[in-house]
Protein backbone atom coordinates (compact mmCIF):
# COMPACT_ATOMS: atom_id res chain seq x y z
CA UNK A 1 0.00 0.00 0.00
CA UNK A 2 2.73 2.56 0.79
CA UNK A 3 4.23 1.85 -2.62
CA UNK A 4 0.90 2.71 -4.34
CA UNK A 5 0.56 5.89 -2.28
CA UNK A 6 3.95 7.06 -3.49
CA UNK A 7 2.87 6.50 -7.08
CA UNK A 8 -0.28 8.49 -6.41
CA UNK A 9 1.76 11.38 -4.93
CA UNK A 10 4.07 11.26 -7.95
CA UNK A 11 1.14 11.60 -10.32
CA UNK A 12 -0.29 14.49 -8.31
CA UNK A 13 3.11 16.12 -8.45
CA UNK A 14 3.10 15.91 -12.25
CA UNK A 15 -0.20 17.80 -12.43
CA UNK A 16 1.06 20.39 -10.00
CA UNK A 17 4.09 21.26 -12.13
CA UNK A 18 3.99 24.64 -13.95
CA UNK A 19 2.67 24.76 -17.50
CA UNK A 20 5.91 26.15 -18.86
CA UNK A 21 7.91 23.23 -17.49
CA UNK A 22 5.34 20.73 -18.70
CA UNK A 23 5.47 22.16 -22.21
CA UNK A 24 9.26 22.15 -22.14
CA UNK A 25 9.25 18.52 -21.16
CA UNK A 26 7.20 17.69 -24.24
CA UNK A 27 10.20 18.37 -26.44
CA UNK A 28 9.29 19.13 -30.04
CA UNK A 29 5.59 18.39 -29.65
CA UNK A 30 3.15 20.62 -31.47
CA UNK A 31 1.44 21.78 -28.28
CA UNK A 32 4.55 23.16 -26.63
CA UNK A 33 4.71 26.59 -28.35
CA UNK A 34 0.93 27.06 -28.11
CA UNK A 35 0.89 26.51 -24.35
CA UNK A 36 3.71 29.03 -24.01
CA UNK A 37 1.43 31.84 -25.21
CA UNK A 38 -0.76 31.44 -22.11
CA UNK A 39 1.82 33.37 -20.09
CA UNK A 40 2.10 36.37 -22.42
CA UNK A 41 0.30 39.68 -21.70
CA UNK A 42 -3.12 40.24 -23.25
CA UNK A 43 -1.82 43.31 -25.10
CA UNK A 44 0.80 41.17 -26.88
CA UNK A 45 -1.85 38.65 -27.96
CA UNK A 46 -4.15 41.40 -29.25
CA UNK A 47 -1.35 43.12 -31.18
CA UNK A 48 -0.30 39.81 -32.75
CA UNK A 49 -3.88 39.15 -33.89
CA UNK A 50 -4.29 42.71 -35.19
CA UNK A 51 -1.04 42.38 -37.15
CA UNK A 52 -2.21 39.05 -38.58
CA UNK A 53 -5.54 40.55 -39.70
CA UNK A 54 -3.76 43.58 -41.20
CA UNK A 55 -1.37 41.37 -43.19
CA UNK A 56 -4.28 39.42 -44.66
CA UNK A 57 -6.09 42.60 -45.63
CA UNK A 58 -2.95 43.77 -47.42
CA UNK A 59 -2.92 40.45 -49.29
CA UNK A 60 -6.43 41.22 -50.53
CA UNK A 61 -5.55 44.79 -51.50
CA UNK A 62 -2.51 43.61 -53.45
CA UNK A 63 -3.27 40.01 -54.49
CA UNK A 64 -0.54 39.86 -57.14
CA UNK A 65 2.21 40.14 -54.54
CA UNK A 66 0.37 38.19 -51.86
CA UNK A 67 1.50 34.89 -50.42
CA UNK A 68 -1.30 32.34 -50.51
CA UNK A 69 0.12 30.70 -47.38
CA UNK A 70 -0.81 33.84 -45.43
CA UNK A 71 -4.52 33.26 -46.02
CA UNK A 72 -4.21 29.49 -45.68
CA UNK A 73 -3.42 30.18 -42.01
CA UNK A 74 -7.10 30.88 -41.50
CA UNK A 75 -8.88 32.88 -38.84
CA UNK A 76 -12.44 34.21 -38.56
CA UNK A 77 -11.71 37.42 -36.66
CA UNK A 78 -11.03 39.44 -39.80
CA UNK A 79 -14.09 38.22 -41.74
CA UNK A 80 -16.28 38.79 -38.68
CA UNK A 81 -15.00 42.36 -38.25
CA UNK A 82 -15.46 43.17 -41.95
CA UNK A 83 -18.95 41.63 -41.93
CA UNK A 84 -20.00 43.64 -38.88
CA UNK A 85 -18.54 46.83 -40.36
CA UNK A 86 -20.43 46.39 -43.63
CA UNK A 87 -23.69 45.44 -41.91
CA UNK A 88 -23.40 48.42 -39.55
CA UNK A 89 -22.64 50.87 -42.36
CA UNK A 90 -25.55 49.73 -44.53
CA UNK A 91 -28.02 49.64 -41.63
CA UNK A 92 -26.89 53.06 -40.34
CA UNK A 93 -28.46 54.88 -43.32
CA UNK A 94 -31.53 52.64 -43.56
CA UNK A 95 -34.94 53.82 -42.30
CA UNK A 96 -35.38 53.32 -38.58
CA UNK A 97 -37.93 50.53 -38.90
CA UNK A 98 -35.66 48.62 -41.33
CA UNK A 99 -32.30 48.93 -39.55
CA UNK A 100 -32.50 45.52 -37.88
CA UNK A 101 -33.69 43.86 -41.08
CA UNK A 102 -30.86 45.36 -43.14
CA UNK A 103 -28.22 44.40 -40.56
CA UNK A 104 -29.50 40.83 -40.31
CA UNK A 105 -29.83 40.49 -44.10
CA UNK A 106 -26.24 41.59 -44.74
CA UNK A 107 -24.94 39.31 -41.97
CA UNK A 108 -26.84 36.26 -43.25
CA UNK A 109 -26.00 36.88 -46.92
CA UNK A 110 -22.28 37.13 -46.20
CA UNK A 111 -21.95 34.06 -43.99
CA UNK A 112 -24.45 31.82 -45.78
CA UNK A 113 -23.12 32.93 -49.15
CA UNK A 114 -19.54 32.15 -48.10
CA UNK A 115 -20.66 28.73 -46.86
CA UNK A 116 -22.46 27.92 -50.14
CA UNK A 117 -19.48 29.01 -52.26
CA UNK A 118 -17.18 26.94 -50.04
CA UNK A 119 -19.33 23.80 -50.31
CA UNK A 120 -19.44 24.27 -54.08
CA UNK A 121 -15.63 24.51 -54.24
CA UNK A 122 -15.25 21.39 -52.10
CA UNK A 123 -17.68 19.44 -54.29
CA UNK A 124 -15.63 20.48 -57.32
CA UNK A 125 -12.58 18.85 -55.76
CA UNK A 126 -10.99 21.96 -54.29
CA UNK A 127 -7.90 21.35 -52.19
CA UNK A 128 -8.97 23.63 -49.34
CA UNK A 129 -10.62 23.26 -45.95
CA UNK A 130 -14.01 24.75 -45.15
CA UNK A 131 -12.69 27.43 -42.80
CA UNK A 132 -9.81 28.37 -45.11
CA UNK A 133 -12.31 29.10 -47.87
CA UNK A 134 -14.63 31.09 -45.57
CA UNK A 135 -11.60 33.05 -44.35
CA UNK A 136 -10.52 33.94 -47.92
CA UNK A 137 -14.04 34.93 -49.00
CA UNK A 138 -14.53 37.00 -45.86
CA UNK A 139 -11.30 38.94 -46.25
CA UNK A 140 -12.02 39.58 -49.93
CA UNK A 141 -15.07 41.62 -48.89
CA UNK A 142 -12.66 44.37 -47.78
CA UNK A 143 -12.75 46.31 -51.11
CA UNK A 144 -16.55 46.33 -50.95
CA UNK A 145 -16.31 47.76 -47.44
CA UNK A 146 -14.31 50.62 -48.94
CA UNK A 147 -16.96 51.02 -51.64
CA UNK A 148 -19.71 51.23 -49.01
CA UNK A 149 -17.89 54.06 -47.20
CA UNK A 150 -17.36 55.99 -50.45
CA UNK A 151 -20.95 55.50 -51.65
CA UNK A 152 -22.59 56.38 -48.35
CA UNK A 153 -20.63 59.63 -48.16
CA UNK A 154 -22.50 60.79 -51.26
CA UNK A 155 -22.07 61.47 -54.95
CA UNK A 156 -23.87 60.98 -58.23
CA UNK A 157 -25.41 57.60 -58.98
CA UNK A 158 -22.96 57.06 -61.85
CA UNK A 159 -20.04 57.70 -59.50
CA UNK A 160 -21.43 55.23 -56.96
CA UNK A 161 -22.00 52.57 -59.62
CA UNK A 162 -18.44 53.06 -60.88
CA UNK A 163 -16.98 52.72 -57.37
CA UNK A 164 -19.01 49.58 -56.62
CA UNK A 165 -18.09 48.06 -60.00
CA UNK A 166 -14.36 48.64 -59.46
CA UNK A 167 -14.46 47.22 -55.91
CA UNK A 168 -16.61 44.30 -57.07
CA UNK A 169 -14.02 43.26 -59.66
CA UNK A 170 -11.31 43.86 -57.08
CA UNK A 171 -12.98 41.52 -54.57
CA UNK A 172 -13.80 38.92 -57.21
CA UNK A 173 -10.31 39.04 -58.70
CA UNK A 174 -8.66 38.72 -55.29
CA UNK A 175 -10.80 35.73 -54.33
CA UNK A 176 -10.21 34.07 -57.70
CA UNK A 177 -6.48 34.54 -57.28
CA UNK A 178 -6.57 32.46 -54.11
CA UNK A 179 -9.43 30.06 -54.85
CA UNK A 180 -8.42 29.46 -58.47
CA UNK A 181 -5.17 27.79 -57.41
CA UNK A 182 -7.07 25.34 -55.21
CA UNK A 183 -9.72 24.20 -57.72
CA UNK A 184 -8.95 21.80 -60.62
CA UNK A 185 -8.28 23.81 -63.84
CA UNK A 186 -11.07 22.11 -65.80
CA UNK A 187 -13.61 23.17 -63.15
CA UNK A 188 -12.61 26.79 -62.53
CA UNK A 189 -15.59 28.12 -64.49
CA UNK A 190 -17.98 26.28 -62.17
CA UNK A 191 -16.22 27.86 -59.17
CA UNK A 192 -16.27 31.37 -60.64
CA UNK A 193 -20.04 31.57 -61.11
CA UNK A 194 -20.99 31.33 -57.38
CA UNK A 195 -18.24 33.83 -56.51
CA UNK A 196 -19.67 36.22 -59.08
CA UNK A 197 -23.17 35.92 -57.61
CA UNK A 198 -21.86 36.25 -54.04
CA UNK A 199 -20.07 39.56 -54.56
CA UNK A 200 -22.77 40.82 -56.94
CA UNK A 201 -25.37 40.45 -54.17
CA UNK A 202 -23.18 42.39 -51.73
CA UNK A 203 -22.48 45.14 -54.29
CA UNK A 204 -26.20 45.43 -55.06
CA UNK A 205 -26.97 45.85 -51.36
CA UNK A 206 -24.44 48.69 -51.20
CA UNK A 207 -26.04 50.48 -54.16
CA UNK A 208 -29.52 50.11 -52.67
CA UNK A 209 -28.36 51.49 -49.33
CA UNK A 210 -26.52 54.37 -51.02
CA UNK A 211 -29.72 55.38 -52.88
CA UNK A 212 -31.35 56.21 -49.58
Amino acid sequence: FPHRENKGWARMGDFASPIGKASGAMGGGGMGPDLGTLDEPVSVTIMRDVTMVGNKMMCVLNPRKANIQTLKNWDLWGPLILCLMLATLLSWFAPYEQKSLVFASVFVIIWCGAAVVTVNALLLGGNISFFQSVCVLGYCIFPLNIASVVCLVGGHIIWRCLVVAVCFFWSTGASLGFMGELVPPNRKALAVYPLFLFYTAIGWLILIAAKR
